[in-house]
């Protein structure tokens, strides 16, 4: 979906600033890359990212009529177990010394440039990484985020359950209104650059959270962590929980979500 024209707005929300990209491209192309080691999936983060910066940077020699959209990814994933800790984050965190926890729990850790502190990613968590250049759809980083939240707040809500945000901490939750303990259920982490968008969150559907005893998840001392599986006695299968997600981030976004070959044609 290619829009010309910078008088766009690309929200119902006036005070958003309006796109600064010629031709508004809102096609997310969607790759699903399965079990993925940490650092083959960073690396294909940071390639993206670095394409759209460099596409938008080459946009801003050329005439209006002579630039080219800058494209837009969706990935998802799971992890083999690993930790990483973000540059806000703190060490100490992660309870466990790097080499017990290679050695003993088969993990390994990575201190990234995104914010948040430390989280687990592993097999049975559904990992997604928007790769957006926010000038095609909005340029608030807050207004992502809270989106981003939305998204899984909705997919939780298709299983029949109550989930959503705590004031001042980032994710969503269940017992958010204090009705019940309140437990983490998606862990968000994201960095921006030139309104390119890399990182994103974490959904435990049917994660082992036994890993999560080995850190403090997200700097938070007193909240639990649980999974889909956890909070419905039954496991779900990530490529269902997959799609709720797609659809909903597609709704909230105004996305049109293609694959790699509708993207070429």
């Amino acid at each position: 979906m290619l829009i010309k024209g910078t008088e766009d707005c690309l929200t119902k929300d006036s005070s958003f600033r309006k796109a600064m990209n010629s031709y508004i491209n809102k096609q997310v192309e969607v790759r699903e890359l399965g079990l993925i080691e940490y650092q083959t999936a960073w690396d294909e983060q940071e390639r993206l990212f670095a394409s759209i910066v460099d596409q938008k940077l080459q946009n801003r020699a050329r005439a209006a009529d002579e630039q080219h959209p800058t494209p837009n990814y969706l990935l998802f994933c799971e992890h083999s177990p690993v930790y990483t800790l973000g540059t806000s984050g703190h060490a100490e965190n992660l309870l466990i010394d790097e080499t017990r926890l290679a050695t003993e729990l088969g993990a390994t850790f990575f201190k990234i440039r995104r914010g948040g502190d430390i989280t687990y990613h592993g097999p049975g968590q559904l990992v997604g990484y928007p790769i957006l250049d926010l000038d095609n759809f909005f340029t608030d980083i807050h207004h992502y985020m809270r989106l981003l939240e939305e998204s899984i707040i909705l997919t939780l809500a298709d299983y029949g359950l109550n989930a959503g945000r705590i004031d001042g901490l980032t994710g969503v939750w269940l017992g958010y209104d204090g009705n019940s303990p309140a437990r983490k259920i998606c862990a968000m982490g994201v960095k921006a650059s030139r309104w390119v968008t890399m990182h994103g969150f974490a959904l435990n559907v049917n994660t082992d959270l036994r890993y999560f005893n080995h850190i403090v998840p997200c700097g938070i001392t007193d909240k639990a962590v649980t999974s889909l599986a956890v909070e419905l006695g039954r496991e779900v299968p990530l490529a269902e929980v997959t799609e709720h997600v797609q659809r909903h981030l597609a709704e909230l976004f105004e996305m049109e979500l293609v694959t790699r070959a509708e993207a070429r044609s």
